[in-house]
């Protein structure tokens, strides 16, 4: 049943239902079932209309209704529940018919964000949902129907796991429902892709050191377990999830270990399933975890036993693909898309594991990366409505939307740190310089705007070491910022008392040029001549800003990577600074044995800076790096996502930190627009590769908005040889200068070397 968009009925007859007699919201509770039976004489044309409070799993005459899986998705639900429409003809059938509804507690009020709250949005469950036939309402949510809690679904939470009970697959002790005045003023047609099944991947079993019973999947991903077992009744099976074994080889959570919240049991991605006589098969309905391995607890005979790993993320097809003449660069690429799809399960997270969190700062980073790697556009724009509801009357853009987080010191002062803030400018600008829709700009504008009024007002202040700055009302000093985030040899909890205390004024002025820069672009595409004008001015005067602070006369004093990256990459130098720049920060990387110490926020930049400026040798001992901080340190250590930080599991092999974080896999961009050199910006696609021996050959497909796009190069037999492919005209330059314009087609070309 394919999910339709833009469909709300006409006029709501259904009621909000509670099914639950009593609960007690500080503990887990089972799922609820819900049902009514009713009659119809035709099934052409019915639609049902369906969403909830927590989590729903819908089926009419004992056929699941679609496949989207944690339906409705996240979100602010205080503002904003989608409602999901589905075709059901095919289902329904002339006479009597039974609809089911099994509900589970989601993010409305199962354990979610950075602190592990319940009960976020309430404590209740509800339903409401209504079918219509040739839009006539046949039946809808109301006091006829009846409700359980005696399923087999005895315990679920989206990050804690699942408790299930084969033996009750039978459901008893039917009750009414209650019927509740909630409003429907926060109802809204779903916009957005589904979540669903993808990828599988056959486990396994291994025996570890201490011996433990554990599965390898063999891919670090977002998704849940599919058990299949032969049993008696009675019988149980535990899998605890996990993302590496430890040092010892042997299974372990520690890296996701969540600090305070792991006294209150921390975050177990615990299945526990009790077996039926014969044939058990189980998968979750309202969990999902970030896991390769599976520790195993059971006393049944598993020889016969499977487990498959499935991978859950929204529909997002994947439009980029590279390959290399180097296995561990091919496998930096796939790390990279597998973070992608780990973390992108209805808007983009920061992990699968601990946080879940909608951190504007990662998508701010990726987001460029991201609109190659697969088709994220619906994805993106879901999130971007989640920011502009969760700012601030002020306009300040919270670091984490939607917000899932206690009151306290986050939810009050760690707010509206530049670079983070800064996504609902970015992310806007990255999906329209791949997709070229307007409509993205024109959605997000006002948030845009109110964002750099908050930055504005927030340069108005201005700390004593600043004060004879004449540019001082541009340059960004005070606030909260995160500033360049995890630099490796930098104590980021040292990093962000500095930042607290003196500003970070390199960065947060940085962004406030940046995003000034591309609003000013923004209004003109929107023909808004005079807000264009303001946002030129600002621009111009927080560069001038930044260049006295952070510059004397335009050189850059400092031992810092990423404070030649950002302004190289912003366009914060003029004339021959840049080049200068590049050489400086070519020799810091040379200096450093080929090694990075950039953070979150310039590593993305790194190695495009270095390679748009004559130093792609550099750049591609920086991409071929196998030490840590590195690339290919994690590559070399097994892994198959990127890790939040470079050590993830270091040379002893301790693990710490999640191992599925997209931000560093932006490098990967690189190897698009960089090493293959594509380029679409705006609608004006450039082919401009830049090669080097180190990997052999190198081949790019982008599956573009504009048509599939082909950049492949290859060292042989003494000469370089490229083929492209473009679907619309293009501007096509080699590395010994030589450039041409073409209208689409293929073309090949030959380097003498």
């Amino acid at each position: 049943m394919s999910l339709l968009q833009n469909r709300m009925p006409a006029q709501w007859r259904a009621k909000w239902i509670d099914p639950e007699i009593s609960r007690d919201k500080d503990v887990r509770q089972p799922a609820s079932v819900l049902r009514r039976r009713f009659t119809v004489e035709q099934t052409e044309n019915a639609i049902l209309y369906i969403t909830c409070h927590g989590l729903y799993e819908a089926v009419l005459n004992g056929r699941r209704v679609g496949d989207f899986v944690l339906a409705p998705g996240t979100g602010d639900y205080n503002q904003r529940l989608t409602v999901q429409a589905y075709d059901v003809s095919e289902l329904l059938r002339v006479g009597e018919n039974e609809l089911s509804v099994t509900l589970g507690d989601g993010w409305y009020r199962g354990s979610v964000g950075i602190d592990g709250l319940r009960n976020y949005f309430g404590s209740d469950l509800a339903l409401l949902c209504q079918l219509e036939i040739d839009g006539a309402c046949a039946v809808a949510s109301d006091e006829r129907w009846e409700a359980s809690q005696q399923g087999p679904l005895r315990e679920n939470d989206l990050e804690l796991g699942e408790r299930y009970d084969a033996r009750r697959e039978t459901v008893t002790e039917w009750h009414p429902v209650t019927v509740m005045g909630f409003g429907l003023e926060n109802l809204a047609p779903t916009e957005s892709v589904p979540i669903l099944e993808q990828e599988r991947f056959a486990g396994k079993l291994l025996k570890t050191p201490n011996g433990e019973t554990v599965i390898d999947f063999g891919q670090n991903l977002a998704g849940y377990t599919e058990i299949r077992v032969t049993a008696k009744a009675g019988q149980r099976i535990t899998l605890w999830h996990g993302e590496t074994l430890d040092e010892n080889g042997n299974f372990t959570q520690s890296n996701f270990d969540p600090g305070e919240r792991n006294k209150n049991g921390g975050i177990p991605q615990k299945l526990e399933y009790i077996c039926k006589d014969g044939e058990n098969v189980y998968k979750p309905r309202f969990a999902i975890f970030g896991f390769r391995y599976a520790k195993v607890e059971t006393d049944i005979d598993l020889s016969s036993a499977s487990f498959t790993a499935v991978a859950v993320y929204s529909q997002m097809p994947q439009t980029g693909f590279f390959t290399c003449g180097n296995a561990d660069v091919n496998r930096l690429f796939l790390n990279s898309l597998w973070s992608m799809r780990s973390n992108f399960c209805d808007i983009p997270t920061d992990c699968p594991t601990r946080e879940r969190a909608g951190w504007t700062g990662d998508a701010g980073a990726f987001a460029p990366t991201a609109v190659y790697l697969a088709d994220c556009y619906a994805v993106l724009r879901k999130w971007l409505g989640e920011c502009r509801m969760a700012q601030g009357e002020d306009g300040l853009v919270k670091n984490i939307a939607p917000a899932n987080y206690a009151d306290g010191m986050i939810s009050k002062l760690l707010q509206g740190s530049a670079g983070w803030g800064d996504a609902c400018v970015l992310v806007p600008w990255a999906l329209y310089e791949a997709y070229g829709k307007k409509e993205i700009l024109e959605e997000n504008y006002d948030m845009m705007c109110r964002w750099l009024a908050f930055c504005e007002k927030r340069a108005q202040k201005t700390r004593p070491q600043n004060l004879l700055n004449p540019y001082k009302k541009y340059l960004v000093d005070e606030g909260f910022h995160f500033g360049e985030w995890c630099q490796p040899d930098v104590d980021n909890g040292e990093a962000m008392k500095k930042t607290m205390m003196l500003g970070a004024p390199e960065v947060a002025t940085a962004y406030y040029f940046k995003s000034a820069s591309l609003l000013a672009k923004i209004a003109e595409i929107l023909e808004k001549p005079e807000d264009a004008k303001c946002y030129t001015a600002i621009a111009e005067n927080a560069k001038k800003a930044y260049r006295h602070c952070c510059t004397k006369n335009g050189r850059i004093e400092s031992d810092r990577q990423c404070e030649y990256v950002r302004p190289i990459a912003f366009g914060l130098l003029e004339g021959d600074e840049v080049q200068k720049a590049a050489d400086t920060l070519n020799d810091l990387v040379m200096k450093n044995g080929f090694h990075l110490n950039t953070g979150f926020l310039s590593t993305p930049d790194l190695c495009r800076v270095l390679s748009d400026h004559g130093h792609g040798d550099t750049a591609y001992k920086l991409l071929l790096q196998p030490e840590c901080p590195g690339w290919l340190y994690a590559v070399k250590k097994g892994a198959t996502t990127i890790w939040e930080t470079w050590d993830g599991v270091r040379e002893d092999g301790t693990v710490h930190d999640s191992l599925n974080h997209y931000s560093y896999g932006a490098i990967s961009g690189w190897l698009f627009d960089g090493v293959c050199g594509i380029r679409l910006r705006e609608g004006k696609l450039t082919l401009k590769p830049c090669p080097n021996a180190a990997l052999g050959y190198a081949r790019a497909e982008w599956r573009s908005p504009v048509g599939t796009i082909k950049s492949a190069w290859e060292y042989r037999d003494g000469k370089l040889v490229f083929d492209f492919l473009t679907p619309i005209a293009a501007t096509i330059t080699l590395p010994n200068g030589e450039t041409k314009s073409v209208p689409a087609g293929e073309y090949h070309d030959e380097i003498l070397l």
